[in-house]
Order: C-alpha cells, then structure tokens, then sequence
C-alpha cells in the first residue's frame, strides 16, 4: 500500500491500493515491462496449464503489428474504416488474457442451441437449413381450419437443391438423441419417418391428479402399437394403454421420453440448470397470503469502506488577468476590430483539404449581419418574430463549423438563446423525437440552419420541411449570405457585461433516453473560458485541432467558446473525414504545427488502425493533447497504445492529458501540461468486486477481475470539488469509496430548462457531513461521473451515472462490462464498438442486457459459441449474470449522429420489441434470485375443525340450486315421455306439418328442412334398414358419421327406433385425412360400433385410397349408406325395458388430449331437454337458431333433441336439436359453412326475428375478427339484431370475458343488447351445468387477485386493481341441477367465495364413462361421489373443474337472493409450478399482451420447465424480439422463469371444435419436432 517514486515521495494511504508511476526511460504512466510481465506471470500462474491455445499476450512489438495488420495492406486512407472495426476503447491486454483465463476455469458447457428455421438465419449454410416441410400442419380432432398458411421453401442459394431423401436420411443416420448432436445443429431436424414415430412414445404425459381425468379409453394392444411404428403418427389423441412400458423407446433422463431433437435439447437445459449456482442470498420469510419479492439482502462479508471521511478538494485560484474581457462578446468585439485578420476558423472538406478559413474580422461582421437580420427582418403580421431572450434552434451538420460559429454568435449578439441540435436526416432519427420535446419545451420557432443543409432535409408535398416527429412547428431560416442584411451604419449590437442571462442552452439525453436542456449563464460561460485557459495554459494565437463536434461538450467550450476568448485557431476536422481518413488529424497537428489538439479515445484508436500508411508525420508541436472522455475507465489503453506507436514520431508521454466533464458540470478535472509543475500522473489497479460494493480496494494479485484507471489530472482552477454518496441525501463519502463527484464553481450548468424539480436535485445539492452539517454553504452540481480522490490530490473516474447498474445491490459499469465482452474474441462475430449495455427493470431488480452489432460472415455456430463465453467471462469477472444477450444484424443499431451506439434508443427498442436481433441468448434462471419462496403445502386441518371454522366465521357453505322441477311441471306428461322416440310419434301425430329444423346454407339459403311427419318417416326407414339390411339387434352401437344435418337427426332417431345405441362421429376431413381420420377410427373402435351408417361420399371417402394411407381400411365394421332408402311398411319401435338404459354414447376429445366417452341414459336425455326447456322458456311458437357443431355435448343435445321437448308447445332454425323435445323450430347454422360466409349467422338470426341464439366461442372469435371492421356494411344489408334477447356461448370452460365484452361492443352498432350475451357451462359429467336462460338477473363480474388465486384463494378486489382478474359469472343454474363446492383434498365442502372442485347432482348427469377396459370402479367417483363431511348422502358427480359459488345482492324469480357460480378452469389443465397453482389461460394472456405481433399463445410444461408458444402475426425478423418479452411478462406478473420460448406461424396451436386450445397436441407435435418452429430459445 504505497505510492511509489517520482515527485510525490512516500505518500502513505489508508486504501493500500497499488499506485504506479513512471519511471524515466519507460512509457509514463505505465507499471515497468518487467513489472509487467511478473503480474502478469503472477495472475495467469493458475491457468498456465489450460490456458495453451490462448492467443498470446499482446506484448509491445507484437501489438503494433497485430494492431497494424488490421488495415488492409496498401489502402491509402483505409476506405473500408466505416465497416471496419471501431473502438478501441476498451482494450486491455492484461484484461483480455484475465478474460481468456476465466473462461478456461469452465470447461465447455455444452448449452443447448436455440433452433432457427431456414428463413429466419443470417446467410445459412446448407447444413443449417432445416429440411424441406413434407408433412402438412397437423389438425386436431374437428379443428376449425383457422386462417392456414402456405410455407413456400426459400430455394437454397447456389446449391443444388438435395432431394427429400437426403434430408430423411440424415435425420435417421444423424443421432438426433444425442446431446453433441443436438447442441452443435441449427437445424430444427427432418420430417422423417424417424423422428414421426408414434406420439404415444412421446407422451410421458402424468396426470396431476385423478382430480377429474377421465380415463384413456384407447383401446390398442401393445402389438398394434408397434405394428403402427412404420405408420404416420396418429397425432390427434393419446394413445397410451395402461401398463405399456416405454424403456423400449427411451433414453431415460429422469424417466422422461427423449427421442427427438427437441427433448434433447431441453435435456441440456435441464443439465445446466442443475449445476450448482452461486448461493442464492437469503431467502425471505412468506407470509402464507402474500407472496413478496424483496430485495435482496446485504451479503454480511461484503467490503465495507473503511477510510476518514473526506475533504472537499479546492482547486488552484483563478488568476486576475488585468485585461480580462467583461464578456465573451467583449472579446469577439475585440479581436474583430483589432485583429481582422487573425485567422479563427479553418474548415476541411471530406478530402482533408482547407476550404475557408474564417477570420475574426469576419466573424465580427457577420455575426452582426445575422443579429441584425434575426431581430429587423424576421416578422410576422408587422410584429418582429424574436424577442431578446427567445430560444432558437441552431442545426448545422458537423462538416460546417464556420456557418455554425457565425450563427451561434449571431444569436449571442441579438441577445437570443441558441439550442445548437443535430441535423435531423428522416423522421425516425434515433432520439429525435426527444429533442423536439426539448424545442417544444424550451418554446423554439425558428430554426437556422445553411442552405446545402436545408435543402438536404426531408421535404412535405408543400416543399416545406417536414414537421419531425414529435417537435414543434417551425420556421426554417437559411443564414447564407444571400439571406442576411448589411446593418446601417448607425446600428450596433449591445454588448453588455456577463449578467446572469440565459448564453446558450446544451442538449443531454438521460439514462432513460429523454432530452434535458442544460442552460449556461453568460458568467458561467465566461467562467469556464478563464478556467480551461488557465488550466490548458493557452495563449493567443495558438493553433488548436478540434476532432470532436463543434455543436456540443468539449468541441464547444475549446474549440468556438475560449478559442474566442484566447484569439486561437482552431483547425476543425469533421467526422466525414476522420470516416475517410482516420489520421487526418495527425496529419493536420502536423502540416499547422498545432500545439493543442482535442480528441476521443475512439480517434486515438481510429488513428492507430491506419498509422502504417503514413510515415512523415511528426507529433513534436503538440504541448498537449487533450482526451476529452479520459473519464472512461477504459479511455488508457488508447492512450497507452497510441503512445506506444506515435512516441517514435515526437510525441512526449507527458503530453497526454485525459480530462473529466459532464454536461452539468462543464470541466471538472484536467491533467495539468508538464510545464505547469503539476506532480506526474498515476494509475491504479483496482478489484471490480470492491467497486461493485463502491469500495476501493486494491486488487489482491490472485484476482482475474481487476481494472487499471489512469487519473484525470487536478481540480479545475477555481472550483471546489466533494464525492458524495449516489443514493439518498448525499453525505461525504470516505477517502476509500466511490461516489458521485460534485462541483461547486462559477463555471457549470445551472439548470435543467423548465425542469425546476430536477434542476434543485442536480444543480443545487447540498452535501452533507457524517454528523449532518452542511460542508459549505455553497450549492454544488452534480457531476454524473464516479470516482474518487486519490493521493496527490488527483481525480480519478471509474465510471458514470448513466452506465451505472445496480444489480443485487451491487454496482456495475456498462463499460466495464462492455470490455469484458470485448475480451472474448470478438473480432470474428462482432463489432467492436458497436455493443451497447442497459439494464432493465424486471421483476423489483434491474437485469443486464448486452446488445451486440454480428458480423455478417460469422456463423451461427461461432456467435453461439462467442455469446456462451460472453455470459461466462462476465460471471466470472463481474461476479453478476447476464439476462438477455442478444446479436443484431449489421448495422441495424440505432446510431447517435457522431458514431456510436444510441444506448437509450437501444433500450427502448429493445422493450418495445422493435430490435430484430437475429440471436438471443436469456439467462433469467441464473439472474433472477428474487423469487418468492416455492409454496409449501400446509397440513390440512380435519373435517371437524372445518366445519366448526365455517360456523364460527359464519360462512355459508358452499351449495347452490336451481329451480325445482317438480313443481315446474305436469308429472304425468313427464313421465309420459321418458322416452325421445316416444316424443316425436306424439309429435308427428300431433303436429305433423309443424317443421322442427331449417339448415341453412353458405349462401344463408335453406339448405333442408325436416316437419315432424318428415323426420319420423325417415327415422323409420333408417330403423328398417338397420334391422333388415344390417341384422342388428337392441343394445347395439351404431357410429353416425355425417355432416352437420338432418341426416344426422334422422339417423340418430332411427337409432333409437330400432333399439340400438348411436355414438355421433365428425366425419374426416377431405384435405386432412391424415390427422382426422385416425380420430373417426378410433371413437368406432373404442364405441364398439359393429355398424357405421353415413352418406355415399364420406362411405367412398372411408374406403379410398388416401385413407388407406392414414388407417386400416380394411378393419372397418360394416357400412351403410342411408342416401337412398326404401319406402317400408309401420315398423315396430323398440321400448326400453327401463328408462335407466342407455340412449346414446357422447364421445369427445377432452382438451388434454384424452378421448372420453359418456353415458347418456334415457331418464339423464328427456331430462336434460326438460330443464333446458324450462330454463329458455322454449315454445312451438319460438324460434331459436344454433351455430354449433352436433357431435357431443350441449350442441349435440341442441341439434338432435331439445327440438322435441316442446311437445306440448316450439319451431328451432338449426343452426340445429332440443327441438324434438319442446316443439320449437330450431334454424341449424354448421359452424364450417362461416368459413366461407362469417356473417351467415348473424343474418339468419336478424333475417328469422330470433330471440335466443346459440353459437360457440370460435363462432363469436370469427365475427369479432372476420365483422369487426364492417359493422356498416351489415347495417345497410338491413341486418338487425335488437330482435335477441338471449346470445349463449356454449363452453366447458371459464367464461371467455374478452372476447364476449368485445362481441358485445361491436355488435352494439346493430342492436345487439350489451345485456344479450352470456355464457353456459357443462362438462363430461353433466352437459348444461349453467345456462342463463331468459330470466333472471344478468350475469355478474368480480374481479379476484391472481396472486391468491395462485395459492387456491379467492380474494376479491376493485377493479383494475394490479394483478386482478376479471371473472364472469357462468350463467344460471338449470332447474334441477344442485352444485356444492369441495375442497379438492379433504373431499369436504367449503364456504362461500371460497376455492374447490365444483360437484354437480342433477337428474341429468351422465351416468358414466363408457370405458374398454372395464375399469369403471377407478373412475366411479367422477359420478357418485358423497362429501366427506356435512351432506353426506347426496350423490354428487366431480366435473373436474375449479370454481366457487358466491351470494349476491340480487334476487332471482323466486325472489330468493341469487347464487352466482363462477368457473375459473379445469383442474387437469392447471400447471404446478413452484407448488402453486397456475391457470394456462392466466399466462396466456399475459403474454399476447406483451407484443402486437403475438396473435395466439398456448403454454404447457415440460419436465418442469416451462414452455410458451407464440403465434407470430408480424414479419420473422419480429421473431427474436418476442423472446425477452415473454420472458419478462411472466416474471413480472407470475414470478415464474419460461423455460422455452417457441416461435411459430399463426395456425399452428391446435384449436377443437369449441374453440378450446389443444395443449397436450401442442406439447405432442413439439417433442416429435412436428412444429416447423420459425425460433426456438432455451432460456439459461
């Protein structure tokens, strides 16, 4: 701990840092060679033995050449710099070889590589490209064909396009099981008939629960499994027989299937999660009710500051100079008169040639000219435009330093504020639409600029500069010299002495991306004119190089403000040029002999890249060559490597000067010229995990994380400088901590324009001692630079506020972070100083992002690999976890306008999703280590406690039911009619000409329709030809496979005519035989139909070719065509023995993928069309239309049945049948005819006067779509809908609240009540649990806290509370129908408003399943299951779904107080996350809120990962921006970490006929590869 040699003698220190200063003879500020290479020896000492390979160190001769080697040879001005690397800012060598040694620690961990498809890879190679599509998209069971999408393959550059089999047959070579394989594959893998072999082996599905599941009644052996190995897969029902042992086909890892690519993959992820992380900090306490993400607390053994508190640090007086000018004006005045033909100015053009040099004289007049011009000439209705003391903007393009110097003191003679801005070039500038806040803000209506420049900007149809967006309307004034006035003789400016007006006002954008406006007071201007020639020792006359732009910063105050003062020349050279030319300003140092030149690090390193071209050049004039951001940590390895080259062309060490500044602060240190006597400059060698806790300390030797900081000279003369601490009420930091450094002088900022709140936080902070006493009664500024004061008084910076990122409590440096990245290699894959680094807030923490600019010619592979080592090197050395890591494509980076990389805009891109990278890497398991505590489950309390507890706390409990139908109706007619067959030969006696069912067409025409007498007469015929033709006898099954019809009704009554069982199938689907023909097989076979009876077309359909592709045709049972049959003689119709018998089989594919089929007795039938009957009030007279499918359920029940229950009452328009039961006329619409019409429905409800409608959620989702934007078309089509009363969404699900509110406001246009719309409820166990009916109150909303919901609570809140959900009411209870709510464990039943399993008992409860396996026992709870504890005789059915029941204060028509029932979702579909309780559809619609693109989104897990699949509406380069926004939704609103992000083509999530997603196919069709994933991400 000492500061060694030199002037300073021995300082003793209380930080016992390593300081190191020149020794003569070595490069200054440098450790000796020897010393060197000893630490460096020393720090790789671990590694030496694995570090072999690692490019060498850079010594001093091989890092000119490899330095030098990077201009191509014989370039003269090395063109190609634009494209070329950039920024050496960064370089470290003993940073780099840290970098290499960290990463050898790891061994290469084998990360899963994110999946691209073809399209979306930068120039793939053909071993990238994912196989040619040969396998259509898979549609499950009866999916309506949503919107479907041709993938046209991209035909592959300059190859041979491989024929399929090439692809096939590398899929079946290629290991796809193996993790090399995998990791090292961009490509997703073939279709090959490896990788689609049987789903079953893929399913590794294990039910939760046996809450509710109905079981798996598919019926196949082992041996026809494996006979179906060479088949298609059977992609739309599981297919997994009890006992079936899968080792056969699995490479176990952790008992889970993995045999495709993708689970391989997701195996890798899986073992790199495992591996131990860094402990995570301590866990926080939970309180059962709330979940609470806090921050992290303090690690105890963290450094701590240790040192005396600070003093403030004065610098050196300003001197009294006796002919001192009153006014920067004064000076301007003096030079003008006095010396006219001093030069001022010289600008370059883009060759490097002089093309004006401007003298003072000149300046003097034509500034003059200007002011007078802007305060006679400019006027508006005889009033002059400008006023002293207006704003006006100054916007100059960075090649025209002389129009610029004119128009800035022109504006100072008139006494107008200039706002010097950059030129904007289009309207989506990066940040331009904040600087026109900043000109709206600061009232700016004219704007200068030249006339070459005016013309260039973008032009309106007027010929007018177009309004920019987001700024004011403006007047734009050309100052060239045709537009300016001579003044008369007689006028003259005023120039007054410095008082405390607004000069000038400087632009800053902040960490968060807006636009301040600085003002600086004429006396702070001058002030700091006096400082910086004082400091810099300038003299008159001397010739200054100005690198840096003129508009703003250190290019202003050297190069237009105290140039003026001191009567120097300034050589200004553009950033056009040093484009072109990189050593233009050496070469103009050296062609004018400048003494001063004024520079960045970048131009330093820019310089170094090309000094091999030029050999003449002579750096011996420079006394001192200013580095203007030497405040960047990094800013001395330039300096170092610039005088390691150039000190053999004459330039002195000593001359190097890196100064400190920020816009508020102006000047705040500057090293001192040598000849100023000041003590020499010092470095330190920092540990980065001290200044991670804002300590210093020296680092230790053994530490690879260490950075090496420069100083930046002394204190300004005249200002008196403190470190304060960065957050809360800034107290004096200790000699051994970082802070943030504060000025108090009379030469910086004082405000922030119109920002008076910020302006007191920056401009007048108040630093405070330990004890609380202010320091000073001086207000200081603060500076936004971090650092500390070091011995000798020296200022050191280790960083800034806006790169600062505080994560777990600790600090980090963007640009630290940024040279570590830059460490790696990164020549071959990215930019150099294209790479940006933020933090992000997601989740009460902020989280590190690093945006990097990918070379076009690097490979996938290899930026994989580079991002891999990235994350590693930055872990290692920052102790801190990336969280995003993404590349983009060249030069897609928003761009500041002088170089460099827009970091705000970078930012905000980035959270807007508009940033298109083309790789992401996200490591949010790593990173995020605040997560609530995972749930623990507590004992549960026994039944006695519990039902005390409900007394006790006065809870009703839970049970609710609808009307009694006993007293509703005539007894004797029920029970006259127990039977549907006996109903319609009342009817067709009764009212024969009465006609039950209209079917409508696409065209909205009647496609058919069947009276009473009609469809008994068919229903005979079917019944003969079922006897006759197929010798069937009572009890057996019978498949009706037809369309949407009265076929079907007629068939389904012939059915029951002839004592037989009908079992209603979908038929395929012509063009997707593949996927839905297997479903038609299989409900045939699981039914044990022993006859299928449909139409002549569907029967060639079953037998054809195409069909055979898909099943074994041959093993069909026998087929009847019912098109053509024979008139017949009365038949005899079956009576059932008992009404308990069974009427019909209800087979459905259940959203979990599992085909369940219910019994349906003939008692549960004619009761279910009793209580919908009563509950719509259904008369003959009535008219209802249907938009459903037929095949199960409350549609089916719809369609065929309740038709007739009107016996002794309807008329229904099929849309179609409940019709037979109650008479009225159903008008059947089949929901695939509005595929091609989508207002089909809407027209026939509005066309027949319909007051109750029946239509499901897909039906409303494509009018909502498909109508949205025609509301006015339809009106004049004369289409009302006033006429509905009732519009039901048939639904086995929670109510879908959007998409009805939706519905409802779009259709308001056209007379639809908003009151019309609700929903029903039914499920396997009972079909109409829920149906609003026509009386009763509406349904209510409420709105639930998701977080309790989570944690099987119900917790009610105001609406848009944070974190609410908003839960509609599922309709009114069917009369006859009893519901309770049981707690899903103790099987006992719980109080009002409280969480459980809704129970149902009603007379129409399914009274099974209709089961192969002969299991029925495990599943008999599902239908008669008692109460633990209270009620325990009634026998309830479980319906498997989550829900509860809640009194209101509305009455019903009994006058009874309304129970509600609200459904929040299905059991078996609930994920168990972190042992809490997630609804799919809760993150679902987190995550289509995240992005505009995102059209659909299913989620399901995976081995305990969690996967999200998005539907991407955009373009494919949207692709990669969906990932980080997945990822922080869920984090943010469910504190859960996405496992895999899926991008895939609209269309793919699997949709049945309800409308329902199909998850478990998805998850299916994922692990089989079957996707075509446009990206698939892993997240680390």
């Amino acid at each position: 701990s000492f500061w060694e040699g030199g002037g300073g003698g021995d300082v003793p220190w209380p930080l016992g840092a390593l300081w190191c200063q020149g020794v003569p003879g070595l490069e200054a500020g440098d450790i000796t060679q020897k010393g060197y290479e000893k630490k460096r020896a020393k720090l790789l000492a671990p590694y030496t033995p694995q570090i072999q390979g690692v490019e060498p160190s850079l010594q001093k001769d091989n890092r000119i050449q490899s330095l030098s080697q990077a201009a191509p040879p014989g370039s003269k001005h090395n063109k190609s710099r634009a494209t070329n690397t950039r920024d050496e800012r960064f370089r470290s060598d003993l940073h780099t070889e840290a970098v290499h040694a960290a990463l050898a620690k790891y061994k290469e961990r084998k990360m899963p590589m994110p999946s691209k498809r073809r399209s979306v890879l930068v120039q793939s190679s053909i071993e990238a490209c994912t196989p040619p599509d040969t396998s259509s998209a898979s549609e499950d069971e009866g999916s309506l064909r949503r919107a479907g999408r041709m993938v046209s393959s991209t035909p592959y550059q300059n190859h041979p396009a491989p024929n399929v089999e090439h692809w096939f047959n590398r899929v079946i070579q290629g290991s796809s099981t193996s993790s090399s394989a995998s990791s090292t594959s961009s490509h997703p893998g073939g279709r090959g008939h490896a990788t689609t072999a049987v789903l079953a082996d893929l399913m590794a599905y294990t039910q939760i629960d046996n809450h509710s599941a109905p079981p798996d009644v598919t019926g196949l052996s082992e041996h026809s499994l494996h006979a179906d190995r060479d088949r298609p897969p059977v992609a739309s029902v599981k297919v997994v027989p009890r006992g079936y042992n899968h080792s056969s086909v699995m490479e176990t890892a952790d008992g889970v299937p993995v045999n495709s690519r993708v689970s391989s993959k997701i195996q890798q992820l899986l073992n790199t999660l495992k591996r131990p992380k860094r402990p995570s900090l301590r866990e926080f306490f939970i309180d059962d009710f709330e979940e609470l993400v806090d921050v992290q607390q303090p690690d105890p053994n963290q450094p701590k500051a240790e040192g005396n508190q600070m003093s403030p640090l004065a610098g050196e007086p300003l001197g009294v100079v006796t002919n001192w000018p009153p006014s920067l004006l004064a000076s301007l005045q003096r030079w003008g008169i006095t010396q006219p033909r001093s030069p001022c100015l010289t600008a370059l053009d883009n060759a490097g040639k002089p093309v004006y040099t401007l003298t003072y004289g000149k300046l003097w007049t034509r500034s003059q000219k200007l002011a007078f011009t802007l305060l006679n000439k400019l006027s508006t209705r005889n009033e002059p435009l400008l006023l002293p003391g207006d704003r006006v903007a100054l916007v100059f393009p960075n090649s025209d330093p002389v129009m610029f110097m004119v128009a800035f003191y022109g504006c100072l003679l008139a006494e107008l504020i200039p706002v010097p801005i950059e030129v904007p070039l289009t309207r989506k500038d990066a940040g331009s639409q904040q600087i026109g806040f900043l000109l709206g803000s600061c009232g700016v209506t004219l704007a200068l600029t030249t006339d070459a420049c005016q013309k260039g900007l973008p032009k309106a149809q007027t010929g007018e500069v177009v309004t920019f967006k987001g700024w004011p309307r403006l007047l734009w004034f050309v100052t060239d010299g045709k537009h300016v006035v001579k003044p008369p003789k007689d006028w003259h400016p005023t120039i007054r002495e410095a008082n405390n007006e607004i000069a000038y006002i400087e632009y800053k954008t902040s960490k968060e991306g807006s636009t301040m406006g600085i003002t600086v007071s004429h006396p702070a201007m001058l002030a700091h004119c006096h400082a910086l020639t004082q400091a810099c020792g300038y003299t008159e006359a001397e010739t200054i190089c100005n690198v840096l732009d003129f508009k703003r910063d250190a290019g202003l105050w050297h190069g237009v403000l105290t140039s003026v003062m001191t009567r120097m020349h300034v050589i200004s050279i553009p950033y056009s040029l040093m484009k072109v030319n990189p050593l233009s300003w050496i070469q103009k140092v050296h062609t004018y002999k400048a003494r001063v030149a004024v520079v960045k690090s970048r131009d330093m390193h820019w310089s170094l890249l090309a000094q091999r071209d030029q050999r003449d050049v002579s750096l011996s004039s420079l006394r001192m060559l200013i580095v203007t951001d030497g405040a960047n940590p990094w800013s001395i390895s330039s300096c170092d490597a610039f005088l390691n080259v150039f000190q053999a062309r004459g330039l002195r060490p000593e001359v190097i000067c890196p100064c400190a500044s920020s816009a508020e602060g102006m000047t705040v240190a500057i090293r001192r010229p040598p000849e100023s006597g000041v003590p020499p400059p010092g470095k330190a060698v920092l540990s980065m995990s001290g200044l991670s806790h804002s300590v210093i300390r020296v680092d230790t030797e053994e530490k690879l994380s260490v950075l090496t900081v420069q100083d930046v000279g002394q204190v300004m003369p005249g200002a008196l400088v403190c470190v304060v601490r960065v957050e809360g009420t800034p107290y004096l930091c200790q000699t051994d901590e970082v802070g943030e450094i504060c000025v108090s002088s009379g030469s910086t900022g004082m405000a922030y324009y119109g920002l008076p709140g910020m302006t007191k936080n920056t401009f007048q902070t108040i630093p405070v001692r330990a004890s609380g006493g202010p320091i000073s009664g001086r207000p200081f500024t603060r500076t936004s630079l971090l650092g500390f004061v070091g011995p000798d008084n020296l200022v050191f910076i280790v960083g800034r506020m806006d790169g600062l990122m505080t994560v777990c409590g600790r600090r980090h440096n963007a640009d630290d972070v940024v040279a570590t990245a830059l460490a790696v290699e990164p020549m071959k894959f990215v930019y150099r100083g294209r790479i940006a680094v933020f933090s992000v807030s997601v989740l009460h923490d902020e989280r590190i992002v690093v945006v990097a600019e990918q070379r076009p010619d690097a490979s996938e592979e290899g930026s994989f690999q580079w991002m891999s080592r990235v994350l590693q090197a930055i872990d290692s050395i920052h102790q801190v976890g990336v969280y995003c890591l993404a590349l983009v494509p060249a030069n897609t980076m928003p761009k500041a306008p002088l170089g460099g990389i827009h970091i705000s805009e970078t930012k905000q891109r980035f959270l807007e999703g508009a940033l298109h990278p083309c790789n992401v890497l996200m490591c949010p398991h790593s990173c995020v280590t605040n997560l609530p505590k995972p749930r623990q489950k507590q004992p549960e309390v026994g039944p006695a406690s519990m039902i005390v507890g409900n007394l006790v706390a006065g809870k009703r409990i839970a049970q609710a039911c609808g009307r009694d139908v006993a007293q509703l109706e005539d007894n004797d007619q029920a029970r006259k009619f127990l039977y549907m067959q006996d109903v319609l030969q009342w009817r067709a006696q009764a009212t024969p000409d009465h006609a039950l069912f209209l079917v409508l067409n696409a065209k909205g025409t009647v496609s058919s329709t069947a009276s009473c007498l009609q469809l008994q007469k068919r229903a005979e015929r079917v019944a003969v030809a079922l006897i006759e033709k197929g010798r069937l006898n009572p009890g057996d099954h019978v498949a009706l496979v037809y369309p949407p019809g009265i076929d079907l009704i007629a068939t389904f009554y012939g059915c029951l005519y002839a004592g037989c069982v009908p079992v209603t199938v979908r038929p395929p689907h012509p063009q997707n035989l593949a996927t839905t023909l297997p479903t038609v097989k299989m409900i045939v076979e699981v039914s044990k139909s022993v006859c299928i009876l449909t139409t002549q077309a569907i029967m060639k359909l079953l037998k054809s070719k195409e069909a055979a592709a898909a099943v074994d045709v041959k093993s069909w049972p026998m087929v009847l065509d019912t098109d053509d049959l024979p008139r017949t003689k009365r038949l005899q119709i079956y009576k059932p023995p008992t009404p308990e018998m069974l009427a019909y089989l209800d087979f459905s594919v259940s959203t979990m993928g599992i085909l369940a089929g219910v019994k349906m007795s003939h008692a549960a039938t004619s009761a279910l069309c009793r209580s919908i009957k009563l509950q719509c009030e259904l008369y003959p007279s009535r008219q209802i239309a249907i938009c459903l499918d037929p095949y199960c359920g409350l549609g089916f029940a719809l369609w065929c049945l309740t038709q007739l229950v009107l016996m002794w009452c309807s008329r229904e328009i099929l849309v179609p049948p409940l019709d037979v039961y109650s008479g009225h006329q159903s008008i059947l619409v089949p929901p695939l005819e509005l595929d091609s019409n989508v207002s089909l429905w809407l027209s026939a409800v509005s066309q027949y006067k319909v007051r109750i409608t029946f239509c499901s959620y897909s039906v409303m989702e494509m009018c909502t779509k498909g109508l949205g934007t025609q509301t006015e078309t339809l009106r004049l089509r004369n289409i009302n809908l006033s006429c509905v009363r009732t519009c039901m969404v048939v639904a086995e699900e929670r109510p879908r609240i959007t998409l009805t509110q939706s519905f409802s406001k779009i259709f308001k246009d056209l007379g639809l009540s908003p009151r019309a719309v609700s929903t029903t409820f039914g499920c396997r166990v009972n079909m109409a649990v829920c149906l609003q009916g026509t009386s009763g109150p509406d349904p209510t909303t409420v709105y639930l806290d998701m977080r309790a919901l989570r944690h099987e609570r119900v917790r009610m809140v105001e609406r848009g509370s944070p974190h609410s959900l908003s839960l509609m009411e599922s309709g009114k209870i069917l009369p006859g129908v009893k519901v309770v709510i049981a707690n899903t464990e103790t099987k006992g039943p719980v109080g009002d408003s409280h969480l459980g399993e809704v129970w149902v008992s009603s007379p129409h409860n399914a009274t099974g399943y209709y089961t192969v396996y002969g299991e029925d026992a495990l599943h008999a709870d599902h239908f008669n299951t008692k109460l633990s504890f209270g009620d325990t005789q009634t026998v309830w059915a479980r319906t498997g779904y989550l829900g509860f029941l809640r009194r209101t204060e509305l009455t019903d028509a009994s006058g009874e107080r309304h129970d509600a029932l609200y459904v929040v979702g299905s059991l078996d579909e609930t994920l168990e996350l972190r042992g809490m309780r997630y609804h799919p559809i809760d993150i679902e619609t987190s995550v289509i809120r995240s992005h505009k693109s995102i059209a659909e989104c299913a989620v399901f897990t995976w081995t305990n990962l969690l996967v999200v699949v998005v539907e991407l509406s955009g373009s494919e380069q949207e692709a990669l921006d969906l990932v980080p926004l997945v990822t922080n939704v869920v984090l943010e609103d469910h504190y859960l970490i996405v496992g895999v992000v899926v991008v895939v083509d609209p269309g793919v999530i699997p949709i049945n006929s309800r409308g329902q997603k199909q998850r478990m196919h998805l998850r299916d069709g994922f692990l089989a590869d079957q996707l075509d994933p446009i990206y698939v991400a892993y997240n680390m």
